[in-house]
């Protein structure tokens, strides 16, 4: 007789958490992909993949078919009215963050939002009173910040906290991309205000800003910046359109533990296709990282004599890495779509224990402080140089 068993070869206990995924383009694959995968490689409570939700009939029904779904609807309301359904998924544009997210937390449901937050600080606060309301009742949420789930940057963290860089002075941080670098790249959502909220700055430095929150557990105090749009007009589906978000970043983050930050985010940096590089700097040591290297932690021990300093490259891909257990042989890499996998089974785990789920909606919404902060920054006039 053949028994059929869980991938993991041990079913977990409890029945399963029907999930739902909002939006099936770029992120809903992502995420589909972990919620496929989070019960092979994670012992956390079962989950069941019952829907998933877009806008096109015909598109949305042959994702789910593809990504692993039991079905797929047009309605994202209905699924919010179904007892099968435990947690809901939020991958869709910017401007529907707060409605979706909010209504699925008065529903009852467990809320996964992909980052940012939101569009505005304002519905930020919402979601965030939301989201505290919910939990009062037993119904958690989480904001998805993947990269907090790369064990390379898992392990910087515990370095900093450990006191191995000493005192924090300095972190620069640039996330650089090019998909944007040829002015005949076609109109898209992503570069209408009204469906994104900003452009390198909700999309990038929401990344940028969170990492530096991570790493240094510090709160950002202020921040000064200045923003461009490279490409102001771009041809849509009805001719061409005004470009009305930023194509690119800059700003000086000061933290209230006393540290000042560099940040760098653009969707124009030609050749750069997706590279998050941090630095850190302390008054002990310091620490490298690079996106295109993600199993790779570079570290700087100034403590060491004089004549051995130098990075170390650290590969971080042994069991007693961060979150490195549940997957491959020591040396065999991860990618980046471990993250979102790994995100999956922490939000499972937080709802077993009982515990609130990090990032929560109030560290998003410190987040979206920060991005509002550096728009009202580069809004104010800058200083000419006079001759």
């Amino acid at each position: 007789m053949t028994v059929p068993v869980s991938p993991s070869g041990a079913e977990p206990p409890g029945p399963a958490l029907g999930v739902a995924v909002l939006g099936y383009s770029f992120m809903g694959k992502a995420h589909s992909n972990a919620w496929r995968n989070v019960n092979a490689f994670y012992p956390s409570p079962r989950v069941a993949q019952r829907v998933l939700a877009g806008r096109g009939a015909g598109e949305v029904a042959e994702a789910a078919r593809r990504f692993g779904w039991e079905e797929s609807t047009t309605d994202w309301r209905t699924v919010l009215e179904r007892e099968d359904i435990h947690i809901v998924d939020i991958c869709t544009p910017g401007h529907l963050h707060a409605e979706q997210a909010i209504a699925a937390l008065e529903a009852g449901k467990h809320v996964l939002v992909e980052k940012p937050l939101a569009n505005s600080v304002e519905e930020a606060e919402l979601m965030a009173a939301a989201a505290a309301a919910a939990r009062s009742r037993g119904v958690q949420s989480m904001v998805a910040f993947n990269y907090r789930r790369l064990p390379a940057l898992a392990l910087a963290r515990r370095f900093i906290a450990a006191g191995r860089l000493g005192d924090i002075r300095q972190v620069r941080v640039s996330y650089l991309q090019d998909w944007l670098a040829d002015a005949g790249a076609p109109m898209t959502w992503r570069l209408r205000r009204e469906a994104a909220g900003s452009g390198a700055i909700g999309d990038l430095a929401s990344h940028a800003i969170d990492q530096v929150r991570f790493l240094l557990d510090a709160r950002i105090a202020s921040v000064s910046g200045t923003v461009n749009t490279f490409v102001t007009r771009r041809e849509g589906e009805r001719g061409p359109e005004d470009v009305t978000v930023d194509d690119a970043a800059w700003a000086t983050l000061r933290l209230a533990s006393g540290a000042v930050a560099s940040l760098e985010v653009t969707r124009c940096a030609t050749g750069r296709k997706n590279s998050l590089q941090i630095d850190v700097f302390g008054s002990r040591g310091g620490l490298r990282f690079d996106l295109e290297h993600l199993n790779e932690l570079q570290f700087f021990d100034a403590t060491a004599p004089a004549e051995t300093q130098g990075y170390t490259r650290i590969l971080v891909t042994e069991p007693e890495h961060p979150y490195v257990g549940a997957w491959w042989p020591p040396g065999h890499t991860l990618g980046w779509d471990h993250t979102f996998t790994t995100q999956a089974a922490d939000f499972l785990r937080a709802l077993d224990e009982g515990a609130v789920p990090s990032p929560s909606f109030e560290d998003g919404l410190e987040t979206q402080r920060a991005l509002a902060a550096l728009e009202a920054s580069a809004a104010r006039a800058s200083a000419a140089v006079e001759p």
